[in-house]
């Protein structure tokens, strides 16, 4: 009873809050391509790609102690009621953490993660090791602490990593990456289990999670006081007209750039970063060419599923990376980069050209991207 009526307080919030929130225009990609968009940014942004790794690891390696709770209660002796005491201690301790998370994230100077995931594991060993029940139920509380405070922690990372028209899709991958890994690491803890008693699986995992700890600031995930929300300038949030149709795809689109010989180490290194901007905002191919009969030629081709997904690519350049893509484009000494922009159409059925480039123009002037000439193929 005590539980529905939680969830009948829950619903009121939710209906009292729910008409103040601002409804966010929502893209009308596939199921399958948002999903594909959602992979090839946690593949193509290197710490968020970093971040879970760490979280499916710490998903391995803590998954041991409520697995083999159970019967390590029975080893020191317990009953079901004192399994129950004992998971409540871990309950108690990641309350206490709860509260304690902003004191304990400013003495810790940006290292709240590293310091949580190493504590945790010592409190596993502690448990694994543990001579009493009354020492059990500390290590159990010890364990709720930094449980709370690296997965908190992690969570608000990949949170501010994400730009809103992605955040969804990646913190349901941070989810994936720890809630779909855990029950891996309890079958697997069950087997090591099995060889070599509860004890000594708490002790193995829990070393395994203080290492992962000790070495997890060589991952390059950054602390969450470190990590920038991308932002997006007022002035260059164009959205295309709701009347135009967006037929017509995948869409081709070729930069080329003529560069001095001496800037082309500088150039490859600057169009690196603007390789992950395009794949990390909607392209699906990316590529740097340069010309056989004049070397200083460089071209820049990326693919995009589709006219629209390219509309949609100009409104999901933050002012960082649309300020990257216009230093990319001071390296041209031949008057600026030519840009064509080439579409694949049903030939049974082409669509209206002009309808296709409405505000397409524009976008380019405001996101930093290459102008489109008049006199330019789009």
């Amino acid at each position: 009873a005590v539980n529905a009526l939680s969830y009948l307080v829950v619903i009121v919030v939710l209906l009292v809050i729910g008409p103040q929130l601002e409804a966010q225009e929502r893209e009308s990609a596939s199921m399958g391509s948002a999903i594909s968009m959602g992979i090839r940014f946690a593949r193509f942004t290197p710490p968020f790609r970093s971040l879970l790794t760490l979280v499916a690891l710490f998903a391995i390696t803590s998954s041991v102690v409520q697995a083999t709770l159970p019967n390590h209660t029975r080893l020191l002796g317990g009953s079901e009621a004192t399994y129950g005491i004992l998971l409540g201690a871990m309950g108690a301790g990641a309350l206490v953490g709860a509260f304690l998370r902003p004191r304990i994230v400013e003495r810790t100077q940006g290292r709240t993660v590293p310091y949580a995931i190493t504590l945790f594991g010592a409190a596993g060993l502690t448990l694994g090791m543990a001579p009493s029940l009354a020492v059990a139920g500390g290590a159990m509380f010890a364990a709720g602490l930094f449980w709370l405070m690296a997965l908190s922690t992690l969570r608000a990372t990949a949170q501010l990593m994400a730009p809103g028209w992605i955040r969804g899709r990646v913190m349901s991958m941070y989810t994936l990456a720890f809630a779909g890994i855990l029950p891996l690491g309890s079958i697997l803890a069950g087997v090591v289990a099995d060889q070599l008693g509860t004890d000594g699986a708490l002790v193995i995992f829990s070393l395994g999670a203080m290492v992962i700890g000790l070495f997890s600031p060589r991952l390059g995930v950054p602390d969450l006081e470190e990590v920038e929300t991308p932002e997006f300038s007022a002035e260059r949030a164009v959205q295309p007209h709701a009347e135009v149709s967006l037929e017509g795809g995948p869409v081709i689109v070729l930069n080329t750039w003529k560069i001095d010989e001496e800037d082309f180490t500088e150039f490859t290194n600057v169009m690196n970063q603007v390789r992950l901007i395009r794949l990390t905002t909607g392209a699906y191919r990316w590529r740097l060419f340069r010309s056989i009969s004049d070397p200083t030629l460089l071209t820049e081709l990326f693919a995009v599923e589709s006219w629209e997904e390219h509309l949609a690519q100009h409104t999901r350049i933050d002012d960082a990376s649309a300020a990257l893509i216009t230093r990319a484009r001071s390296f041209d000494r031949a008057g600026g980069p030519r840009t064509q922009h080439l579409i694949a159409i049903d030939v049974e059925h082409p669509p209206d050209l002009e309808e296709l480039i409405a505000t397409h123009d524009e976008m380019h002037r405001t996101d930093g991207s290459i102008p489109v000439e008049a006199d330019q193929e789009v």
